[in-house]
């Protein structure tokens, strides 16, 4: 990507990690797919601000970047795969530190990469992320292959070391008085030579496999909650540490509720009777209950009312938010006669003094 990542998240280079993540919050929401439904230049440009944060909110990956820009990940790295999940992983900045410093493995010599962190978006409702729920998933992802136990190498043979560096991964150049390490363009920087590799894996040590896991989904979650499994993404190349699998929450949308933080909002309809009268309601809440709530009388259409510690629980525990019901009360349709006639000697009774609101607009345009 050639589009500098501060300039992608509308920040400077002095910009603090609250900065960062409070413009990558704000863009994400805005251009979430989710919200932008067959939008390619949306989804395009969703996928430049996750790059752009994903480097910037880790400190070891920013200063790399602030110092080498995008030279910094040219060797590994992201982009979103075939498997519906996407890919973080890489190693590629730290290559640059090894190749300046000599900051190898034991013995100097550099293990072969570690595997890549993947995401895996996971859809629930809004009553699951009230209740908290345990949801298998299924999924494609690189695994140690079992035939050759992640080497690399055909049953029967061993990886041999490689001759050009003499398994030390890099290889030395002397320029003036400086002495300059390269990784080993023969073995990768692996030390390693693999002569007779394993077929299944053609010498990766990695094949794509399915599998399922189950995942705790906390109560409280919310959209962009990020649940990680460790240990769970990308196999490493040749037996290497395996990458974490980042679980994104996105929750769906509800035919009643909508939510605000830990707060909840509901239109309730309310017959023109009970609306008259200030006669009780019954009202849905998110936890499945219903609860009674009175109306005072002449409610009228478009008041909103605070049903306290009836929304969304936090996250990391605490009181419940509160639930806020709008009433949106309803005219009368298909009356019979005989209550046409009732509404008619109600007319006839005189509405100056209960339709006040009514009552002045007409003398303001007569």
């Amino acid at each position: 990507m050639a589009s500098d990542y501060y300039d992608i998240l509308g920040l400077s280079k002095s910009a603090s990690d609250s900065e960062i993540k409070s413009a990558y919050r704000k863009l994400a929401m805005k251009y979430h797919p989710d919200r932008n439904p067959g939008d390619k230049k949306a989804e395009e440009k969703f996928k430049e601000i996750s790059e752009a944060y994903e480097v910037l909110k880790d400190p070891q990956k920013k200063a790399a970047y602030n110092q080498y820009g995008h030279a910094a990940f040219s060797q590994g790295g992201g982009g979103r795969s075939s498997s519906g999940f996407s890919g973080f992983g890489g190693g590629g900045f730290s290559d640059i530190f090894e190749d300046m410093f000599g900051m190898g493995s034991e013995n100097g010599r550099r293990s072969a990469s570690s595997g890549s962190d993947l995401r895996y978006d996971l859809s629930i409702t809004l009553e699951q992320a009230f209740t908290g729920d345990q949801v298998e998933i299924s999924l494609t992802v690189p695994s140690k292959c079992e035939s050759c136990n992640g080497s690399g190498a055909n049953k029967g043979s061993r990886p041999q070391q490689c001759s050009q560096c003499g398994g030390y991964g890099k290889i030395r150049a002397q320029q003036g008085f400086f002495t300059i390490e390269r990784t080993c363009a023969s073995c990768s920087g692996v030390g390693e030579i693999i002569g007779d590799p394993c077929r299944p894996c053609n010498g990766q040590g990695r094949v794509n496999k399915k599998k399922k896991l189950s995942v705790n989904v906390p109560a409280g979650v919310d959209n962009g909650t990020r649940i990680r499994l460790s240990g769970e993404g990308e196999a490493g190349a040749r037996g290497s540490t395996a990458g974490d699998l980042y679980i994104f929450i996105d929750i769906k949308d509800h035919s009643l509720f909508q939510r605000d933080g830990k707060d909840t909002f509901i239109e309730v309809p309310v017959s023109f009777i009970d609306a008259v009268l200030g006669n009780s309601i019954q009202v849905p809440c998110i936890d499945g209950t219903k609860a009674k709530m009175s109306l005072n009388s002449g409610t009228q259409s478009g008041t909103r009312l605070r049903m306290k510690g009836k929304g969304m629980p936090g996250l990391r525990g605490g009181s419940r938010g509160d639930q806020y019901v709008q009433i949106n009360v309803e005219t009368p349709v298909g009356l019979s006669r005989k209550q046409e006639d009732l509404f008619r000697q109600i007319n006839d009774l005189g509405i100056t003094k209960v339709s006040p609101k009514a009552t002045r607009f007409k003398k303001m345009i007569e």
